[in-house]
């Protein structure tokens, strides 16, 4: 489980990595770019001064947010479900009679996929990162959405652009937290509302 949160944490990292030479620049608007996520009190927040110091990367640091917000938005819905028993019917492994109820829910489901699961989930996430959904389109817009699509009212079109970046900037402290959490208290969010103790400090009687 801890190499899970290093894992996640490193990649989180890499938004803030050099930007690599070679990529394909987007027709973004710098400008227009900056104003989205820029909401108060904290308005444009660049506390170590990037936007000054490293402003080309600006455009790929923006890209890694994006994404990793809807990841970390994804993740949230996945825990929340699972964590109320909620499973697809059938099974994940009918060569090891592995059912998708029988998987835990917490972290520590990972652990119940089988080897050969786990290598086709890397090869979805492979295929969507270069081929679907490159990471060198760094607007984000892949077509895909059901939202946003040829938004011509550029009030409408700011709004939800803002809208989804700090949903994801919530997400993406949600599902740290989540995580940090239960590894904490060794209880699984289900768990935590179940007993009514909500507490990052270990097992006990309920505190709110």
């Amino acid at each position: 489980m801890k190499l899970a949160i290093a894992a996640l944490l490193a990649a989180s990292a890499a938004a803030f990595a050099p930007a690599q030479n070679g990529k394909a620049s987007t027709t973004l608007s710098m400008v227009n770019e900056l104003e989205i996520g820029a909401t108060a009190p904290l308005g444009v927040y660049d506390p170590l001064g990037w936007l000054d110091n490293e402003p080309e990367t600006f455009e790929r640091r923006r890209a890694v947010e994006r994404k990793h917000g809807r990841i970390a938005m994804a993740a949230v819905v996945g825990v929340i479900t699972h964590n109320n028993h909620i499973t697809f019917d059938g099974y994940l492994s009918p060569s090891e009679d592995l059912k998708f109820s029988d998987v835990p829910t917490g972290v520590d489901g990972i652990r119940a996929i089988p080897t050969a699961g786990l290598l086709q989930i890397l090869f979805f996430f492979a295929l969507v990162e270069l081929a679907w959904m490159p990471a060198s389109k760094y607007d984000g817009d892949y077509g895909v959405g059901w939202f946003g699509d040829n938004i011509k009212n550029p009030e409408e079109k700011a709004r939800k652009l803002n809208a989804e970046i700090n949903n994801g900037r919530a997400a993406m402290m949600g599902i740290m937290g989540n995580m940090v959490v239960e590894c904490m208290t060794g209880q699984t969010m289900y768990e935590q509302y179940a007993a009514g103790h909500i507490s990052p400090f270990g097992d006990g009687e309920g505190v709110f």
